[in-house]
């Protein structure tokens, strides 16, 4: 058993892939502006103690001037004005330290070790700064100056700028972390809300994907709600996208299951009006089998004739209907839609003359032919199927008129009677097959029974040639339109072509 997949309609992970996705933009973001900040506060920081660095260095080169003879010395420290923790040092050219001390607060300053002088060893005198750690005291930031070979080495302590970095970094990262928890959360209650529709939607697919609809439900399955559709969202455009679907699902279901139902009654009229012939020959032939005594035999060899001819025009119809079903391609040429009703008129009188035919054209040009690009015999079996449904269908005496008219576009064949008409009821499905209108119009006895096949092979030639028919009834008139495409006016006739008297390509008989 395949198991079902999970959809999850919250949308939780999606929700937590974006909400990550913003958390660490903003993460990204904290950190750039707090690496600025922290750099931008150390350079300003640092130029300010560099300057404190010069200014104690000339100061220092100014007292130890007053005794030029005395390289080591570092009386110039005895005098105010020096800050607290500043060290000073005397090298000599090569950078060796010759003596160093640091001065202390309200004491006297404190010589520097061996240890100590090394950390300062190798300060260029250039007046350049440099960092250098200084055993037991720290960080330091030095310089060195050489005024007329008198050499003075000169540092402050850079705890205070590394203080305010570090209190500037807690506070930074304080104040992101803080700022981040509300950010996020503020970016979960958005998400979450901006979600919730792609959350509804996913649980309307959820619940059409659980519909059985290979058992024909097709209908009143979910929709996406209607708050859920607005096209200026993207989720609306999803939930939009997903109704039409489901919408097409519905009305393919629906047709699939009229089809079906469409098919199981055809299959059960076919079956149905075969069978009666059938039946009727079987009969027959059981009773010559008996012998001559029990019925003549012309009359049986005359009635299996009948039953045959009428089970034949029921397959040849049903094949038709499944040729054009298929949408194989009729003959076309071109066809004079006048001569070819004239035609069928004069061959329907020929069938019975207990009808009154009259024939009536309306061309836009008197004699000129109104042509149509199409299959001769099965537009002449259209006109012909038209004709003997008048005839099956009225009574005796029933005027039958059939004509043509010629517009710009279009050629219409026209087939009225003045009967008793087609019940309201029944006239929407006139053309479906096996429908018949025996109960509201009269039959007449002379001429046996249809099959119920006849409009329904004269619609759907109509619309293999592109054209559409219907029909309109109340009693005392009763009409057929057939409306065809006209044929380019001017155009040369193709090789081929032929009228409808000379069209010789027959593939079904034409039955009255």
């Amino acid at each position: 058993m395949t198991a079902e997949p999970r959809i999850r309609p919250s949308g939780r992970s999606l929700r937590a892939r974006m909400l990550l996705l913003v958390t660490t933009a903003l993460v990204a973001v904290c950190a750039a502006m707090a690496l600025t900040t922290v750099f931008v506060q150390r350079a300003a920081l640092m130029g300010n103690l560099d300057d404190r660095v010069t200014d104690a260095a000339e100061h220092s080169v100014g007292g130890a001037a007053l005794h030029p003879e005395r390289t080591a010395d570092l009386a110039f420290l005895d005098e105010n004005g020096h800050p607290a923790g500043m060290l000073a040092a005397r090298p000599d050219a090569g950078g060796a330290i010759l003596s160093a001390a640091v001065v202390r607060q309200d004491a006297t300053p404190r010589p520097l070790d061996s240890a100590q002088r090394a950390a300062l060893r190798g300060v260029p005198a250039d007046g350049s700064t440099h960092t250098r750690t200084v055993p037991g005291l720290g960080a330091y930031r030095v310089t060195s100056l050489d005024a007329d070979g008198i050499r003075v080495l000169t540092g402050l302590p850079m705890d205070d700028v590394r203080d305010t970095i570090g209190g500037l970094v807690e506070v930074e990262a304080v104040v992101a972390g803080a700022g981040l928890v509300v950010a996020g959360c503020v970016c979960a209650v958005v998400i979450r809300r901006q979600l919730r529709p792609l959350g509804r939607v996913a649980a309307t697919a959820v619940a059409v994907s659980r519909t059985p609809l290979g058992h024909g439900e097709a209908t009143g399955l979910t929709r996406v709600p209607e708050r859920d559709t607005d096209p200026g969202t993207e989720a609306g455009q999803v939930g939009a996208a997903l109704n039409r679907m489901i919408d097409h699902v519905e009305a393919s279901l629906a047709e699939r299951r009229r089809g079906e139902e469409r098919m199981r009654r055809f299959l059960a009229d076919a079956s149905h009006e075969l069978r009666t012939p059938l039946a009727s020959i079987a009969g027959y032939a059981e009773l010559m089998n008996r012998g001559p005594d029990r019925i003549e035999p012309v009359l049986a060899w005359s009635r299996v004739s009948a039953e045959s001819a009428r089970m034949t025009g029921l397959v040849e119809d049903l094949l038709l209907l499944a040729r054009l079903d298929e949408g194989r391609p009729l003959h076309s040429a071109e066809v004079d839609l006048a001569v070819l009703v004239a035609e069928a008129v004069w061959d329907a009188r020929a069938a019975g003359g207990d009808h009154v035919r009259q024939l009536d054209l309306r061309l836009d040009i008197p004699d000129a032919p109104a042509l149509v690009v199409g299959d001769a015999a099965r537009l002449r079996q259209v006109v012909a199927n038209l004709l003997a449904n008048a005839r099956v269908h009225t009574p005796a005496g029933t005027t039958v008129v059939a004509g043509v008219e010629s517009t710009d576009t279009h050629r219409v064949i026209r087939v009225h009677d003045d009967g008793p008409g087609i019940p309201p009821d029944l006239l929407p499905t006139v053309f479906e097959r096996f429908t018949r209108a025996d109960t509201a119009r009269t039959r007449s006895s002379a001429t046996g029974s249809g099959s119920g096949l006849g409009l329904a092979v004269a619609a759907a030639i109509t619309t293999a040639h592109g054209g559409r028919i219907h029909a309109t009834s109340v009693p005392g008139r009763t009409e057929f339109t057939v409306v065809l495409p006209a044929a380019v006016q001017g155009a040369e006739r193709r090789p081929g072509s032929e009228t409808a008297g000379e069209c010789a390509e027959v593939r079904v008989p034409v039955r009255d």
